[in-house]
């Protein structure tokens, strides 16, 4: 759709806040009102951007590890929310129910009822595992300054700052509070969720 393509373009070049019906249509060439007749309004040209980036989600092969394919899921997962840094927002925050927007929670679902869980048990699961997976990827694509930095200097400064706050844990902690390696992170987050995952688990036949 042309008219999702130059709003994702807008979204790409100045963020969702700069999504309009004039604006795409500015990108299109086309007076506002003409878009009306393909979109209701700006948050129906919206969830056709968000639910366009989660079709781009191929839920990974399943293996016979349980560990394996919850870590393959959520680096997929990744790569989907992350592939369009700016729009990452509308990924994660918008509750779609189209199969673009369910797609996800098919695929999560599909994996722990493998196990043999219950329907009731693997929604809890799920939804435990999609919190931290939006936590975790929210903070990553808004990188705040409470959380690290990457860049050489900015560490540097943000140690110094840390060090000399006058909270002692806080002191101690901070040549690692300072720096933020989201890959680092995101693997540990995930390792911890499978790990706690795993150990709910519970095979009981199930509905």
């Amino acid at each position: 759709m042309a008219i999702r393509d130059a709003a994702l373009g807008v979204i790409d070049a100045e963020g969702i806040e700069a999504v309009t019906m004039r604006s795409v249509s500015r990108v299109l060439g086309v007076d506002a009102k003409s878009l009306y007749h393909y979109v209701d309004d700006k948050d129906d040209l919206l969830d056709a951007v968000a639910e366009h980036l989660l079709e781009q989600l191929h839920p990974p092969t399943p293996t016979d590890s349980i560990e394996g394919d919850l870590r393959a899921w959520a680096q997929e997962f990744r790569r989907v929310t992350l592939a369009h840094p700016r729009a990452a927002t509308l990924v994660l925050t918008r509750q779609l129910s189209s199969t673009a927007g369910l797609a996800p929670v098919e695929s999560i679902l599909t994996v722990l009822r493998r196990t043999g869980c219950s329907a009731e048990q693997a929604v809890h699961l799920m939804r435990s595992l999609l919190a931290t997976m939006i936590g975790t990827l929210l903070r990553e694509v808004s990188a705040g300054p409470t959380f690290g930095t990457t860049d050489p200097e900015g560490i540097a400064d943000r140690q110094h700052t840390l060090e000399t706050s006058g909270l002692p844990q806080v002191a101690q902690a901070a040549p690692h509070l300072a720096r933020f390696d989201r890959n680092r992170e995101f693997d540990f987050t995930v390792d911890l969720m499978v790990g706690l995952i795993t150990t709910h688990l519970d095979p009981s036949g199930g509905e």
